[in-house]
């Protein structure tokens, strides 16, 4: 049988592991173990763990390396054939974690599958992090199978299809630990936001697949580290979406970002300063700041990622969600 072990990175979240590590641990089948890593948390997270969870393996990292960085250093301590990584702020119901192995055991070619993410305050309401799995259009912008931008859908049971698709949620995470490792795992230097569709879009490059199984669903409650367009969130999303465009894109679609994506970029640093956010308008340029400052080691990241590719993602949407959205393309239904 495949070893599984479930990883949930802490950083000074205490209330979130005594409210939603109990569903964890109960659902969590038998042989699989639950462990935390803490990410240098500065609250009484390690004592919680210790006495109120017993089971739960905790793993101390001795300083917080972000979301990226931190599953890395915790993940080269942790043997499994399956790592499930799973935020803090998750609820999970029985049975959620089988199908999820089962889709990894009988598909060798896949790399990475996740559940449904529903929302735990609103649970009619797709989870805006990564509601039923999420693609990319041709400039890099993202979007999920319920969440197009701003625009969160209720869950009908209209995205309950199993497939294939380019990226899933780091929220809930199952994937191949040797695959994981011999890619490289996380971007250390993303240190927060975009490196789970970093990796989900090299693991596509090196000839796997990315899946979404919504037989398996999970409640999140998200933005539990950083709000909603707080300046931190916007710095990171932006530099590291634009690294990620560097890193992975073919020639053609590099050129067309290279283009382009200045132009949009500056033009959301605008809207944030006619909205009164000169905290967020200088978060773009902040981004573009340390982009630039990054082409050299992303020139070599991008030559050892393209130089071993195997395949092209066929998941990239080719037009420009941003257009669509504009002309009231709001649903995943009417957009592809």
């Amino acid at each position: 049988m495949s070893i599984v072990k479930i990883v949930i990175l802490n950083w000074n979240g205490v209330a979130h592991l005594r409210r939603f590590l109990p569903s964890v641990v109960a659902a969590a089948p038998a042989g699989v173990e639950v462990v935390v890593a803490d990410n240098g948390s500065t609250d009484d997270s390690v004592g919680v763990l210790r006495g109120e969870f017993p089971s739960v393996r905790v793993v101390r990292l001795d300083r917080n390396y972000g979301f990226a960085g931190g599953y890395n250093r915790a993940l080269r301590q942790i043997e499994a054939d399956y790592y499930v990584l799973l935020n803090s702020d998750v609820e999970t119901p029985a049975g959620w974690l089988e199908p999820l192995v089962e889709c990894l055991d009988r598909n060798p070619d896949v790399a990475v599958v996740s559940p449904k993410l529903i929302s735990s305050e609103v649970r009619t309401m797709f989870e805006y992090a990564g509601a039923a799995g999420g693609y990319v259009d041709f400039l890099g912008y993202p979007f999920c199978r319920g969440r197009i931008l701003r625009t969160v859908e209720e869950d009908r049971g209209q995205y309950d299809d199993a497939r294939d698709l380019f990226w899933v949620s780091g929220a809930a995470f199952c994937c191949r630990a040797e695959v994981f490792h011999r890619l490289g795992g996380f971007d250390d230097d993303f240190f927060a936001h975009m490196e789970e569709i970093d990796l989900c879009w090299r693991m596509q490059l090196a000839g796997y697949r990315v899946r979404v199984v919504p037989a398996s669903r999970v409640y999140h409650l998200g933005g539990g580290t950083l709000q909603t367009d707080s300046p931190s969130k916007v710095f990171y999303n932006h530099r590291n979406n634009l690294a990620m465009l560097y890193k992975c894109s073919s020639p053609g679609q590099r050129l067309v970002v290279a283009v382009v994506r200045p132009a949009l970029d500056l033009l959301a640093a605008l809207s944030y300063l006619v909205q009164g956010r000169a905290d967020n308008f200088r978060a773009v340029f902040r981004a573009w700041r340390d982009f630039i400052r990054w082409h050299r080691p992303l020139a070599a990241k991008r030559q050892t990622v393209r130089s071993s590719r195997k395949a092209e993602s066929r998941h990239i949407y080719r037009g420009s969600i941003v257009v669509r959205y504009m002309f009231g393309r709001r649903t995943f239904d009417r957009l592809m």
